[in-house]
This record gives C-alpha cells, structure tokens and sequence, in this order.
C-alpha cells in the first residue's frame, strides 16, 4: 500500500426525514442561497421541506443549474450572491447541482478571472462560502468529496477541479428523496458509482487489501441491486443501499494508498461537451474499450475482479479478464445504457473531434501509468463505435 494522508470533514445525515434537521445545522442568522436544478425539486415538495426546515432565516432561490453545470449559469448566481450578501449556500439536487455549488462557493469573492477556479485546478482557492447540500440524486459522490466537474459552453470544455475548501460542511441523504426519479437517473446513477469504483481500483496491485475488498463489496453490492432499483422504485432498503453505495465509491476512502486512473472519465467528458450524451452513458462506451485496450497493464487486477466480483474461476488470466470486461458491458445493459456509439446514432465522424478535444484540453497523457496518448484514446473511441 502506498502512502497517503486522508481527510474528510463532511456530515452525513442520512434516513428519512432528516431534512426536518436543517434547522440545527445551518447557522442560525445565516443569509441561505438555495441552488437547486430544474423544477422537479419544487412539484416533489423536497423545497418546501427545505424552506419549512430553515425557519425564520432569510433565504432566497436560485434555479436552473444544468445536468451539465455551465460556467455560463452558475456566474450569475456569483453576482447575486456577491451582490446580495448571502454567506451560506444549501445545494438541493444531485452531483450536478453539487458540483455548481462548489464552483460558485470558490468563485464568490475570488480575485481576478473566475474561470481560474477551473483552469487552475483549484490549486489557487484560498477562501469558499460554506455550504451544505440536500442530495436527491445518488450518482456522483460529490457530496463527500472535494471535486466538481464544470463545463464552459462556449470554450466547449468540461473540466475537474478540487480543493479542501470546497467539502460540503453536511450532507443529508434521504432514500425517499429517490422515489420519483426516471428511471434513466437511475441507470445513469448506478453506472457512474460503478465507474468511480473501477476508475480507483482497476489499475495495478499494490498489496492495499483493505481498499480493493472495499471496492469488491461496492461493485458487488452495485452489481446485486442496480437492477431492483429500477424494478422497485420504492423499496426503502434498495435505494438507501444506492444511495450509500454511491456514495462512498467517491468519498476518498478506497482511493487512498492505491494508485488511480479515470482516464474514461476523461475520454467521456469530451463525449459530453462535444455531443451532448449523458456522463454515464459516455463512461459506458469508453470504458469496456478501455480496459481492452490496457488489457496486458491491467491484467493482474482484471483478474481479480473477474474472480472476486463476477465469480470467475476458469480459463486462462487472459479468458477470465476478457470474461470480466464483457460482463460489464452486459450490466450496463442491463442497466439500460447503451455501450456503443452507435447506440446514440454516433458515427466514426466523432472520433477526430474528440481525439482534437483531448489535445486542446492537455489530456495527452493518461491513466494509471500517464501512458494513455492520443493516439491510444483514438484508439479506444474507434473501438466503441
């Protein structure tokens, strides 16, 4: 294993009504920004519980933080704070909304361009308003993590940042909140916890058996109720499980003293910006080419996910881990997620402009090993069509 410092700051308030607890951990004479999505947050009641639970506070709204957070929308929420005065901010929605909090919460009072938050990495935060966030959307894990993925529509970028400041100081995490999602939020929840879990252990082993036989357990348990939670939206336990699950495949703890990779992250944010699909539906087409691609560096631990997840015991190293790698493409199936290009009527006329969008945007080095050039990423999207 190697070394590593780990730190995590944020709550987790987590059960069926616990929004009812605002009250005791929002301060008391703060001015409350409430960000939210769409308007679905309003017609479920999840805002009125929100407003009931904050009291006698001050607070006002801001609505329309996109699936896709833009820099575009969430600067105007900057302005109003920063003009307004508001010094607390309550996040209510899924990692969308999360991650726009994070980007305004580091933005308000940063000097100089904004958009530095972004390109910088985060590394130039020194100072965020605190926030919390009221999770209705298992997926992203952001409300236990330090990053936030933003996209500036018109630099056609999708880009990552993190930074110590910007962990939510609570998150409350109630499972009924989930019962009147599409079913695609669903699909694409599942996934996309899936793919957070592979992205930190499907690398190269290093003897850390505490985090891989987590992150086995998390695959596992992804693996046994993804599908129940599309057929039993209302199943408490199912979407509390979910729920958890989702959460810790991106809260840091099975990422530390192991090495990372989410090079398929990198590959679908591009997928994204360019051609509008969903974030998971990209990291379902990117990442069974992927791990085929980096079949021979991956092996070792392909192996071990095919026998310790997927139950594999014959066939050769190489037979169990192509067996593994096609059993994941089946669950996202399964799981309602097209895995292939042309399941979204793409064409090999993408593959230039992404593998164009990759080099504009640095991400000429890759991986676990930083071997993934863009002639491999070429590579892999020409294998996903």
């Amino acid at each position: 294993m190697n070394n590593f410092e780990f730190y995590n700051p944020t709550r987790i308030m987590f059960g069926e009504g616990k929004i009812s607890e605002l009250d005791r951990v929002v301060p008391k004479n703060a001015k409350v920004l409430i960000l939210f999505g769409g308007e679905s947050a309003r017609k479920t009641g999840t805002l009125n519980e929100v407003e009931q639970a904050l009291g006698s506070r001050t607070f006002d709204h801001f609505g329309g933080i996109e699936a896709n957070p833009r820099y575009e929308t969430l600067i105007k929420a900057v302005d109003k704070i920063e003009k307004e005065g508001f010094d607390f901010l309550l996040a209510v929605g899924g990692g969308s909304v999360i991650d726009g909090v994070k980007f305004i919460a580091a933005a308000v009072n940063y000097p100089g361009d904004k958009w530095e938050v972004v390109t910088n990495r985060g590394s130039t935060i020194k100072t965020a308003l605190p926030f919390g966030t009221v999770l209705t959307l298992p997926a992203t894990g952001s409300e236990m993590n330090k990053g936030s993925v933003i996209t500036r529509e018109e630099l056609h970028s999708k880009l990552a940042f993190m930074s110590d400041h910007v962990f939510p100081q609570f998150s409350i995490l109630d499972p009924v909140k989930t019962y009147t999602l599409p079913t695609r939020q669903i699909s694409n929840g599942v996934v996309d916890a899936f793919v957070h879990v592979i992205e930190q252990y499907l690398t190269y082993p290093v003897n850390a058996y505490v985090q891989d036989t987590f992150a086995e357990g998390l695959l596992k348990t992804l693996i046994e109720i993804g599908p129940k939670a599309l057929e039993t939206p209302k199943d408490y336990d199912i979407r509390a499980n979910l729920m958890w699950t989702a959460t810790l495949a991106l809260n840091g703890l099975i990422g530390v003293g192991v090495p990372q990779d989410w090079s398929t992250h990198m590959l679908g944010h591009e997928i994204t910006v360019l051609y509008g699909l969903d974030h998971a539906q990209t990291l379902a087409i990117v990442l069974p080419s992927m791990l085929t691609e980096k079949l021979a560096q991956k092996q070792a631990k392909l192996v071990q996910y095919a026998e310790r997840v997927w139950g594999i015991t014959s066939g050769s190293d190489q037979e169990k881990a192509l067996k593994a790698i096609e059993l994941t493409r089946e669950f996202f199936e399964k799981m309602q997620v097209g895995t292939r290009f042309s399941d979204y009527q793409l064409t090999q006329e993408v593959i230039e402009p992404l593998v164009n969008s990759l080099a504009a945007h640095n991400m000429v080095k890759l991986g676990e090993h930083q071997d993934i050039s863009l002639d491999i990423s070429r590579r892999v999207y020409t294998a996903a069509l």
